[in-house]
């Protein structure tokens, strides 16, 4: 019987040994997937913002802008904080954030140009400012000779052997760094579209606009001004 019970005993301390570094290694594999994953998982507040909230605080590669949420395309950017990217549309011409309880238009219906101002924000990534593109890279694959447009522009085309065929730069004659634009001279919907671009800080703004804005460019000019001080207060 002695000998029975001190074999229990042995088996019983035997047992010791393992089980202690196992534990250990479980709580050490279990901390470890919970830190990776709080450092992984988006921290932005799960419910979504609302359309009419006031405008969220949002950093662009170290640049800070007011947006409305309403403005926001995309409902994942729809929060405060730091973000990569961030895509707007305005009404034109009011310049108001578009009404979220507009219908879209019915399947098979044929599309129609939209009368939107799009503003797409992002980090610069170390590229030339749009300044410094219409002065040292444009240059080398444009046509040699420019030709009038609506009043107050000139326009001066691409070559076709250039990545730019089929596009033009649409500038106001007397000051071209007021109004530049890169425009497509053809488009799935109407004559093309136009895209004018504009660097703060970092951080680059595009303004892309139907081709057929083009008329009451001047009108289009102080769009782009009145929301780039708008999202961008001095």
């Amino acid at each position: 019987m002695a000998f029975a019970h001190t074999t229990r005993r042995g088996r019983r301390r035997g047992h010791s040994p393992l089980a202690a570094p196992l534990i250990v290694l479980l709580i050490a594999g279990a901390v470890a997937a919970t830190y990776v994953g709080y450092l992984l998982w988006p921290r932005w507040p799960d419910a979504p913002v609302a359309l009419d909230a006031p405008a969220l605080p949002i950093v662009v590669a170290g640049t800070a802008f007011n947006i409305e949420p309403a403005a926001i395309r995309m409902r994942v950017q729809r929060h405060p904080g730091t973000q990569a990217r961030v895509d707007l549309a305005y009404v034109w011409p009011t310049l108001t954030p578009p009404d979220p309880a507009e219908k879209s238009p019915p399947p098979g219906a044929p599309p129609t140009p939209l009368e939107r101002l799009f503003i797409s924000i992002e980090g610069a990534d170390g590229t030339m400012s749009p300044i410094q593109r219409v002065e040292t890279i444009y240059p080398r694959y444009l046509v040699a000779e420019p030709v009038a447009g609506p009043p107050g522009l000139t326009l001066r085309g691409f070559r076709k052997d250039t990545p730019y065929a089929g596009e033009e730069l649409v500038f106001e004659s007397n000051n071209p760094q007021h109004f530049l634009a890169r425009c497509a001279t053809h488009g799935v919907i109407g004559s093309g579209s136009c895209l004018l671009e504009k660097r703060i800080g970092e951080a680059d703004l595009t303004f892309r606009f139907p081709r057929a804005w083009l008329d009451n460019w001047q009108q289009v000019a102080s769009a782009v001004d009145t929301l780039t001080a708008r999202l961008h207060p001095q």
